[in-house]
């Protein structure tokens, strides 16, 4: 249903703009099916997939059990290499450290501040709740390579403790790319030092996000790779300059509105997996397709129907984007699940990886806006 990316390599896109191409590896639920730990996960730690985008001082960021792209970034003279999910629904990037000794830490790369010439200690705590778990460690500030691009004395935090589920999860920490107003501690971001430091010619950057066991995922700094487009982009105003929010005005099945009636907030964010809603609406879009709700809240359908289950249309801002059932339908271990997902009572959705994955996403920062394109 959802799928973790690794770096191949970084290449550059044209002279100024920076391109970080992604391959598949498997997920950590598909690590936890595997050890047969799945089910009692579930139970113990239930999906909270609005967690995030609450706000109560501190930053806190949505694991749904498969944070779903990530690549490989380097830290410190001489270079420390991590993996990081690349999500624009929070603002923070953080690595894991030697002074952790969670099992989520052994099992991961750990950044040791001792062997950069240039890192420097910050003077504060950094602590960041998650939907299924929580780091929490120090800020400090160093060189980060990031597809080619060094950006020099960033802010980053450095865990001292983590959630065990961690420990089952490809990448090795988090970076944010949503804005600074949401960001813990107020550090800036790395894609606004970017932007400071003149490092890329533009104040945007675009998400391919390929499907299934496609090659060529991919984030691109500073521009746009019309290869990975048809037709054009539809642009998007920010109705709130925190994350990527923007105004939904309907989801519709059939030409029947099922959620969304009367318009409401959608949050676009590459580090949620599914698209998610409030209980009532998610129930009837499911009952819509012809899903099942299992004990987790997991909606399943008859693996078979596929080909014949409606279309979605999402209507944001006055433009409809469609996305047909083999998109929002994924299978797993011969269970096949929808990408709908619940999110509580909340009215605020997020239009996660199921909904990215049809569309090339543009993220301009300094226009306050989204572009959509339909992929090529």
């Amino acid at each position: 249903m959802k799928w973790f990316m690794v770096l191949s390599a970084l290449v550059a896109l044209s002279e100024c703009t920076y391109r970080i191409p992604l391959i598949k590896g498997k997920t950590a639920r598909e690590s936890l099916q595997e050890k047969g730990l799945w089910d009692h996960f579930r139970r113990t730690h239930p999906y909270k997939p609005l967690s995030k985008f609450i706000q109560d001082g501190t930053e806190s960021m949505t694991n749904d059990a498969d944070l779903s792209y990530f690549g490989v970034i380097s830290i410190g003279n001489p270079p420390q290499s991590f993996s990081v999910i690349f999500d624009t629904g929070s603002s923070n990037l953080w690595v894991p450290s030697v002074y952790c000794s969670d099992q989520a830490c052994e099992n991961h790369k750990r950044f040791n501040p001792q062997q950069s010439s240039t890192f420097k200690w910050g003077q504060q705590s950094l602590q960041i709740q998650y939907g299924t778990g929580y780091m929490q460690g120090y800020l400090g500030s160093d060189n980060v390579e990031v597809g080619g691009l060094t950006v020099a004395n960033q802010v980053f935090g450095i865990s001292t403790s983590e959630a065990t589920f961690m420990a089952y999860m490809h990448a090795d920490g988090i970076l944010g790319l949503a804005f600074q107003s949401i960001a813990a501690d107020n550090v800036v971001p790395v894609f606004d030092n970017m932007v400071k430091q003149g490092l890329v010619p533009q104040s945007l950057f675009s998400v391919y996000l390929s499907s299934n066991s496609e090659q060529g995922s991919e984030i691109v700094f500073g521009g746009i790779d019309s290869s990975h487009y048809t037709g054009q982009i539809t642009w998007l105003p920010l109705t709130s300059a925190t994350y990527y929010q923007v105004q939904m005005d309907s989801v519709t099945i059939n030409g029947q509105i099922v959620a969304c009636s009367g318009g409401c907030q959608a949050i676009i964010d590459t580090g949620t997996s599914l698209i998610v809603g409030p209980n009532t609406e998610i129930n009837n879009m499911n009952s819509w397709v012809g899903a099942a709700m299992n004990q987790y809240g997991e909606a399943t359908v008859n693996c078979q129907s596929i080909q014949t289950m409606p279309e979605v249309t999402f209507t944001l801002n006055g433009q409809a984007f469609t996305i047909p059932a083999y998109v929002y339908v994924s299978e797993n271990y011969q269970t096949c699940q929808t990408g709908f997902g619940q999110g509580g009572s909340s009215q605020l959705w997020i239009l996660g990886d199921v909904f990215i994955r049809q569309f090339y996403a543009i993220f301009d920062t300094q226009n306050k806006k989204v572009g959509l394109a339909n992929i090529a």
